[in-house]
């Protein structure tokens, strides 16, 4: 079949956020929006005569549609090879690992992570790079700029192919291979965990619940927990992917994952408890009676990596960022390796991956990560408290209270405003950093602020700077307050409110956290004038 070029005119809208471009599905569905999009990605990809891509997505509505688009494009613009997951399916560290793998130009990632699905939900489109991480800033403005410019667009009008079918096709020259999502990230897998150590842990009696939410994950954990491992069947649930997720918000926190987190609470509670999101990136973590906050998670993954195969030579360092809590560089200071803050956005992670300067990194919103690949990775972090419980021989909520006791608690929440006037958000940080200045000494609430400002990155790696990540404003009584607009929803704007407060002292490590970080709360609304400006009383989602 034969390339045709398609005349089209540019979509104001589509700059990509800090994980590409997300919208609702029916703006994805506007004549051209898509063929738009992933042209200027496409454009922007040097070297790409002969080259070879990787396509495939979270299974979302919309996924095999906007797949068989992206490698007919991939084939009127010169692709050599596209390895695309089988249905189209690949989670997001899958993707990375296969990119990586096979050597790859990049690859077209297509999800919108832990946002809803369904023909009225959320899609999104985004550009990994040939280390198999997220596009930094210099290429997503490029791809950006060039959706300003597009009059056309090269598509071959091959029909459609089997993608039921694992093997190798073609269209218009260029092969595409139809791969096992999970093969070659499982093999992954094996390098990095004692599997023989795993299986007997599990043959013991080891009791687990894995809840996929019926998102991409759940081939990826029946494969490897149930398969490799052999956990009990049934050990993981919700384990087949549909387009609307069943129903399920597929967000890995104590509301959307509830029926795991009421499980680990009660009194059948299994010895561990995991869930992971729409594209298998991020993670929770529960122990019996205990929820274990992304960030105390990432610290205790830090504290205790060598005792997995892949890490026993140590960790170079460790990275979070910014709105994550502390609680990893007490871990590193103990460690005495170096521990960087970056802003939110897997893809600061990936210079500092890259020139090994650190091996594990994580984000307070559930994502974990490390060298193994260039994107958070849910079942991964899953796998290392596998490891590290099998390592240890001690219960997950044991070994979480022995951290506290060794270095503290850094007790932690978030709070969201979902979809509030983007006027009204913008309003609301603007006031905030014109009273930056004048905070530093002032008392609120019976807090005395000790330093405020406006988060700027420079990444030490390549100089680049990155400003305006979010108001940072901590207190003389160990205490953080953190402000910033997210920029991973799909409608009005997101304000996330991070509020933290350490305690040491041994009797104030199992206190109620809304005891503790209370009256870090009515500080955080009073300073900002949340209700007033925004007209919400309460947050939509507090985790």
């Amino acid at each position: 079949m034969a390339s045709k070029r398609v005349p089209t005119s540019p979509y104001p809208d589509q700059k990509p956020g800090t994980s590409g471009l997300r919208k609702k599905v029916p703006v994805f569905r506007q004549p051209h929006y898509v063929q738009n999009f992933v042209q200027a990605i496409i454009d922007c990809i040097p070297d790409r005569k002969g080259a070879t891509l990787v396509i495939g997505g979270d299974g979302r509505f919309f996924n095999e549609q906007v797949v068989q688009i992206a490698l007919k494009i991939a084939a009127a613009n010169g692709f050599g090879r596209v390895l695309v997951g089988q249905n189209g399916l690949l989670s997001t560290p899958a993707a990375s690992c296969v990119i990586r793998k096979h050597g790859a130009v990049g690859g077209i990632v297509l999800s919108a992570s832990h946002n809803p699905g369904g023909p009225e939900g959320d899609f999104g489109i985004k550009f990994n790079g040939s280390n198999g991480g997220p596009a930094p800033e210099s290429v997503t403005d490029a791809i950006f700029a060039r959706t300003k410019a597009i009059g056309d667009y090269r598509i071959s009008d091959a029909p459609d192919l089997d993608l039921g079918r694992i093997g190798t096709s073609e269209i218009d020259g260029m092969t595409v291979e139809v791969i096992d999502p999970v093969a070659d990230y499982a093999e992954l897998m094996r390098t990095l965990f004692d599997f023989e150590a795993l299986s007997k842990m599990f043959a013991s009696g080891f009791r687990m619940r894995f809840d996929a939410l019926s998102a991409v994950t759940g081939p990826y954990a029946k494969a490897i927990l149930e398969g490799a491992l052999g956990a009990a069947p049934g050990t993981v649930v919700n384990g087949e992917p549909k387009p609307d997720f069943g129903g399920h918000h597929p967000d890995p926190n104590p509301v959307h994952a509830h029926e795991l987190f009421e499980l680990m609470h009660g009194p059948d509670a299994p010895d561990f408890g995991a869930a992971s999101d729409g594209d298998g990136d991020r993670n929770m973590i529960v122990a019996p009676g205990l929820f274990v906050t992304p960030s105390d998670s990432l610290a205790i993954l830090a504290a205790h990596a060598h005792r997995a195969p892949g890490y026993a030579a140590g960790l170079a360092g460790v990275a979070r960022s910014m709105p994550t809590s502390r609680a990893v560089d007490r871990v590193a200071a103990a460690l005495k390796i170096e521990a960087f803050e970056t802003p939110t956005g897997w893809k600061f992670f990936g210079n500092l991956l890259d020139a090994g300067r650190i091996t594990l990194c994580g984000e307070e919103s559930a994502g974990t990560g490390s060298n193994h690949v260039r994107e958070k990775d849910g079942l991964w972090a899953v796998l290392l408290w596998l490891n590290i419980l099998a390592a240890t021989g001690k219960p997950a909520q044991e070994l979480v209270r022995a951290h506290w006791a060794e270095f503290g608690r850094d007790y932690y929440t978030r709070h969201d405003y979902e979809e509030i006037d983007s006027g009204a958000a913008n309003r609301l940080m603007d006031g905030l950093r014109a009273k930056i200045g004048s905070l530093p000494g002032t008392r609120i609430g019976g807090l005395t602020v000790k330093a405020a400002d406006d988060f700027r990155y420079v990444d030490l790696v390549d100089g680049s700077v990155t400003e305006a990540q979010g108001v940072r404003v901590t207190f003389a009584e160990d205490a953080r307050i953190v402000y910033r607009l997210s920029g991973t929803g799909t409608a009005g704007a997101t304000l996330r409110v991070y509020i933290e407060r350490y305690e040491a002292a041994p009797d104030r490590l199992e206190l109620p956290v809304a005891d503790v970080l209370g009256p870090v709360v009515a500080v955080a609304r009073e300073l900002a004038d949340i209700e007033a400006i925004t007209g919400r009383a309460e947050p939509s989602v507090v985790t």
